[in-house]
């Protein structure tokens, strides 16, 4: 299958515009050839000063000619102006469109997405790529088709008044554009793509960077402790010396070669006039000086545009890597939970840049209303099985059900209302507490929203606000602790009121007033619900009614608190640790004090 050129592509996303960036191409090519008639007007008003000389005053058409000169100017720029029109509106909408295509096609996606691709690299392949294909459609092809009609009228108007000269200025032309090609070629192509990976790179470790400044403060570390946003900038300044240097030479040969049209006049000028100069010679002479610098600008635009396709290129090709990744599947019959049940039958999963399972046969059962803790080892497995019961992403192999129903199967508008997840990082947006509460539920009311907040412990939060629940997060010093967002995280899925909850190391990061708020704040939320809990503090989990000890991706061990502890395995070892650990704090706080 022939694939399909670029520009081809941008007008798939353009629709009818791409009429509109065609007449701009055709207007932008008038306006480059009406650009040159005031030259011929120039040429006219300097052979009748020098047949006039030294009689100046019988020079009559001197206003005429230079009227003439300039009416074709203002003419060539109100027809440029007109092709920047055209070509801005076909532009702004096929960056509309593929920012429009790719954010639907996005939420297609699994929601575990996200977090696989990084968030910073997502927002400069939607935002940047997008706006690149603007600059290149609004700017460069009206331009290129201008630079390219350009040369047509010139090479007319330069074998027309002395062939001679004509020839010679063409010399530094074909020297300028070979370098030039030399510049814009294959290899530059690929030069071009590594520059724009590495300067994505740089923008999504920026992102990761910033969203983790808290930690870097809570634990003294300082700011090198984030190595690959450090690598990412030294991967950067390295390619852009390394592609700098490359350029040097050929950049500089090239200024030269385009700039050096008017040495090579003079010095054909001063060989021609050996034997004398007749006023036909010195007028052409005097016109081809005063035209041959449009050469450089005309080649200058060809240049940056052949550099701009090569942009648009990468961006269409980043802008496929979002759109050709699979979208969750559909179900093909749309069945509903029976009841707040969660199966998992034989699953394994794992992620597309690992080699080993994450999930690997992994079999259990939870009862309608049961409170379950998942525990283990770091990189056990733990967020992921919680990840793919919500569906965040669909499994390898084996089948999850929910209330009998094979997770697939569900809608996903009926799976999101059956189970609600309390992240270990609770993000809110900037916007008023009152909105982002009842993001959970579009249609609540206020009552709905303040019993949801007084459910979640969040009295205290609305009481020091100076909007109460319509103060705006994060505008005039307005923010909120971490254990204070937990909650109002609390009070969204209260009042979203699900079935299944999934509690992710909820209180992680809490201080003990807020860690005893939330603590209070789930148990009203979990009355009635099947609820999964993921904890590293295993003291949170000792009331659950079972608890699954994961490890490598599978599940060690399954019981109560005290049953396995009297079982002398993992679950027992990680209980030791986390006492020792326990009583090394507050010995040291003892000394300390």
């Amino acid at each position: 299958m022939k694939k399909q050129s670029d520009l081809s592509r941008l007008f798939g996303y353009a629709g009818s515009f791409k009429y509109l960036t065609i007449s701009s191409w055709i207007l932008s090519a008038i306006s480059a050839l009406v650009a040159l008639l005031p030259f011929v007007y120039i040429w006219k008003i300097i052979k009748e000063v020098l047949e006039a000389a030294p009689n100046y005053g019988g020079a009559q058409n001197l206003a005429h000619n230079g009227w003439m000169a300039v009416a074709f100017a203002g003419l060539s720029m109100l027809v440029y102006i007109g092709a920047l029109m055209s070509s801005h509106i076909a532009a702004f909408r096929v960056a509309s469109n593929i920012r429009s295509q790719a954010m639907h096609h996005i939420v297609t996606l699994p929601l575990g997405f996200m977090d696989s691709f990084g968030s910073g690299k997502l927002r400069k392949i939607v935002n940047e790529s997008s706006a690149a294909t603007e600059t290149y459609l609004a700017h460069q092809l009206p331009d290129r088709a201008g630079a390219i009609t350009t040369p047509v009228g010139m090479l007319a108007l330069l074998l027309v008044f002395d062939w001679r000269l004509g020839l010679l200025s063409l010399i530094p032309i074909v020297l300028a554009f070979i370098l030039m090609t030399a510049m814009t070629g294959a290899k530059m192509r690929t030069r071009m793509k590594e520059y724009q990976d590495a300067l994505g790179q740089m923008s999504n470790e920026a992102v990761e960077y910033v969203r983790g400044i808290p930690i870097v403060k809570t634990f003294g570390q300082s700011v090198f402790s984030f190595k690959r946003f450090k690598a990412a900038i030294d991967n950067y300044e390295k390619w852009v010396i390394s592609y700098t240097k490359q350029l040097r030479l050929p950049m500089m040969f090239y200024t030269t070669a385009i700039n050096a049209v008017f040495a090579v006049l003079i010095a054909a000028a001063l060989v021609i006039t050996q034997n004398g100069v007749s006023d036909t010679f010195l007028l052409n002479l005097l016109f081809y000086i005063i035209f041959t610098p449009i050469i450089s600008v005309t080649l200058t635009k060809i240049m940056f545009s052949s550099e701009n396709e090569m942009i648009v290129a990468d961006a269409l090709e980043r802008i496929d890597s979002v759109m050709t990744l699979e979208p969750m599947p559909e179900p093909k019959r749309y069945l509903h939970p029976k009841d707040n049940s969660v199966v998992l039958e034989d699953v394994s999963f794992r992620y597309r840049s690992s080699k080993a399972n994450a999930l690997d046969h992994v079999s259990l059962r939870i009862n309608p209303g049961e409170h379950i803790a998942f525990v283990g080892p770091s990189g056990g497995g733990k967020t992921t099985l919680a990840s793919v019961i919500a569906r965040f992403w669909d499994v390898d192999s084996g089948k999850i059900m929910l209330g009998g129903v094979n997770v697939k199967d569900i809608p996903k508008e009926a799976l999101m209302n059956t189970i609600s997840f309390v992240f270990q990082d609770s993000r809110l947006l900037k916007t008023s507490i009152f909105e982002n509460v009842r993001i959970s539920k579009p249609n609540a009311s206020r009552e709905e929203v303040l019993k949801a907040l007084e459910a979640a412990q969040c009295g205290d939060i609305i009481e020091k606000m100076p909007n109460g629940i319509d103060t705006v997060i994060g505008t005039k010093g307005v923010y909120l602790s971490g254990g204070e967002q937990h909650r109002i995280a609390i009070a969204r899925v209260m009042l979203k009121n699900t079935p299944i909850i999934i509690l992710d190391e909820a209180t992680a990061f809490a201080d003990p007033d807020n860690e005893f708020k939330v603590q209070a704040a789930f148990k009203a939320l979990s009355i009635g619900k099947t609820v999964i809990m993921i904890a590293h503090r295993l003291s949170t989990m000792t009331g659950a009614d079972k608890i699954f000890v994961l490890k490598n991706g599978h599940i060690e061990e399954c019981d109560g608190h005290e049953e396995l502890l009297q079982k002398d395995g993992l679950y027992t070892h990680m209980w030791r640790e986390y006492n020792r650990a326990a009583k090394w704090k507050v010995g040291v706080k003892n000394e300390l004090a």
